[in-house]
C-alpha cells in the first residue's frame, strides 16, 4: 500500500465523519437523547485508533534517521575498502535492529490497544425499525461504524501492523452479515454489501502478510539490505567497489519514507482537531436546542 493511497484512506475517513456532522445537524435530533452518545462512542474510537496510527508512524523516527545518516555520510565515499566496510556495517545492523524494534513495538499497540477496541463489522442484524431510529440516524451510524473498521484496518495494515487483529473478522462472511435485501431495505442501496465486497479484496491481497505493509517501508528496508550484502561482499573480497548507486538508492528511499510519514502525521493531526470540533459542535447543539 503506497503513501498516496492510505492519504486517500485517511482522507475518505475524514469525509464520512464530516458528512455524518452535517447530517445530524439537519436531522434536527431530540435533546438528551441515546443519539449523541453513540456518536460519542464512535469518535472516540476513531480518535484511539488514529491516536495508534500515529504511535506507530512516530515509531519510524529513528529508523529513517538512521539510514539517512548512513546515506548522507557516505555520499562522498564512492569506493570502500574493507576498513570502511566494517564501520558501515555497524551502522547498517543498528539501523536493521531499529526497525526489527519499531516492528515490535508496533506488534505490541495492535495486541494491546486495537484488539480492545474489536477491530471488525457490526455483524448484529438489527431490524429494521430499529435502523430508523432518531429519523434514521441511527442506520447512518451503523453503516459508518463498519465502514469506518475497514478503512481503520487498512490504515493499521499499512502504518501500523497487519496481524490477525487488523483483519477483520471472519465470520463477517457467515449468516450473522446482512444479505443484499436487507442492506437495499435498511439503506436503499448496495451499501453494506460493497463494502463488503471491498472488504474481501483487501483480505485476499493481505492474506498471510505480516508486518507494516507500507510500499514505501519496504522499498527502504529493501535498498538497506540491497547496501549490506554489497558492503559484506567488500569486506569478503577485500577488494574496492563503486556503491554510490547503492547509497543513492537508500537515501532516495528513506527520504521518501520521511517525507509521507511526516505527512500522514500532519493529516492525522489535522483530523483530531476535526474530532474535537465535531464533538464540541453536537455537544452545543443539544445544550443550546
Amino acid at each position: 500500500m503506497s503513501i498516496h493511497f492510505l492519504q486517500h484512506v485517511l482522507a475518505s475517513l475524514q469525509s464520512f465523519h464530516s458528512q455524518l456532522i452535517v447530517v445530524v445537524q439537519k436531522l434536527h435530533l431530540p435533546v438528551g437523547e441515546k443519539w449523541l452518545d453513540e456518536y460519542m462512542d464512535e469518535s472516540a474510537r476513531l480518535w484511539e485508533v488514529c491516536h495508534v496510527i500515529k504511535s506507530g508512524l512516530c515509531n519510524m523516527e529513528n529508523y529513517y534517521s538512521a539510514a539517512i545518516t548512513i546515506a548522507t555520510t557516505l555520499e562522498n565515499h564512492h569506493f570502500f575498502n574493507s576498513q570502511i566496510s566494517r564501520q558501515v556495517l555497524r551502522g547498517i545492523n543498528g539501523c536493521i535492529r531499529e526497525r526489527v524494534g519499531l516492528e515490535e513495538e508496533n506488534k505490541g499497540l495492535i495486541r494491546t490497544r486495537i484488539q480492545p477496541l474489536m477491530m471488525r463489522f457490526d455483524e448484529n442484524v438489527i431490524i429494521e425499525s430499529k435502523f430508523n431510529g432518531f429519523n434514521g440516524f441511527r442506520g447512518v451510524l451503523f453503516a459508518l461504524r463498519n465502514t469506518n473498521s475497514l478503512l481503520m484496518m487498512i490504515l493499521l495494515s499499512g502504518l501500523v501492523y497487519c496481524s490477525p487483529a487488523t483483519r477483520l473478522s471472519s465470520s463477517c462472511h457467515g449468516n450473522n452479515t446482512l444479505s443484499y435485501a436487507e442492506s437495499n431495505s435498511v439503506f436503499g442501496s448496495g451499501f453494506m454489501v460493497s463494502t463488503l465486497r471491498l472488504h474481501e479484496k483487501v483480505m485476499e491481497s493481505e492474506d498471510g502478510l505480516n508486518g507494516v505493509l507500507l510500499y514505501e517501508f519496504w522499498s527502504a528496508r529493501t535498498a538497506i539490505e540491497e547496501l549490506k550484502s554489497e558492503v559484506e561482499r567488500i569486506r569478503m573480497t577485500r577488494m574496492e567497489f563503486d556503491v554510490s548507486e547503492r547509497v543513492e538508492k537508500v537515501k532516495t528511499c528513506f527520504v521518501g519514507l520521511q517525507c509521507g510519514v511526516e505527512n500522514m502525521i500532519v493529516q492525522l493531526d489535522d483530523f483530531f482537531d476535526e474530532i474535537v470540533d465535531a464533538r464540541k459542535k453536537l455537544s452545543d447543539l443539544c445544550t443550546h436546542s
